[in-house]
């Protein structure tokens, strides 16, 4: 037997030979490490914030369900602009999936476009609520003027705060998708998606607590 052979490392129990450095990494042949793909920073964010803001809402909902209980609760009126407003924001999530599905074929003018649509139907959602509030304020409801109204204020004013940041996430990615082709735009979108999607669930939510149940 040559030296060569006789020097040759093995692991203990009759292993396969150490040298090289190659064995226990993927199978595919090329030396690479197996490892999983990494979970991008704003993912990890938006899903942080997300849960923050449902605490925030559950404690919200606690209290109002708990006041509600009280012989003197009536609800107050519905102002019918609600429904379109429902609608609008309804409109500008399925713009967004529009825009997502534009980015996984590789479509950055119909991506850029139909964010921009999502875009501006978020701004037509807020100026809706500012025209909710204002019917509101002609029927002389105020935030003072009974214990339903106060509850509805909260919710829609800071649901809208949340919208706001919204919008302003999908200003951004627009910015950011139209220097980008459509497939490397999917990493921009997926996190802005994700919330958006988010806060058009907690509005439903928001609706039907208020005036359904």
């Amino acid at each position: 037997m040559s030296p060569a052979v006789q020097t040759l490392d093995r692991r203990p129990g009759g292993g396969p030979p150490t040298g090289g450095g190659d064995w226990g990494r993927s199978g595919s042949g090329d030396g690479a490490p197996l490892s999983a793909a990494p979970v991008s920073a704003s993912r990890i964010g938006v899903w942080l914030l997300v849960g923050a803001i449902t605490v925030l809402f559950v404690a919200f909902t606690s209290t109002y369900l708990v006041r509600r209980a009280q012989s003197d609760w009536r609800i107050g009126p519905l102002p019918p602009v609600l429904w379109v407003n429902t609608a609008l924001l309804f409109a500008s999530g399925l713009a967004l999936e529009r825009a997502r599905h534009g980015a996984r074929a590789g479509a950055s003018a119909h991506t850029r476009r139909a964010l921009a649509v999502a875009t501006a139907l978020g701004l037509a959602f807020m100026a809706g609520q500012f025209a909710a509030w204002k019917q509101l304020a002609a029927a002389g409801i105020f935030m003072a003027s009974n214990p339903h109204a106060a509850f509805f204020y909260l919710f829609t004013g800071v649901h809208g705060l949340h919208v706001a940041g919204g919008i302003c996430a999908l200003a951004y990615t627009l910015w950011k998708t139209w220097r980008m082709d459509g497939h490397a735009a999917l990493d921009v979108i997926e996190p802005t998606a994700t919330y958006w999607h988010f806060v058009d669930g907690l509005w439903i939510f928001l609706f039907v607590i208020l005036f359904w149940v």
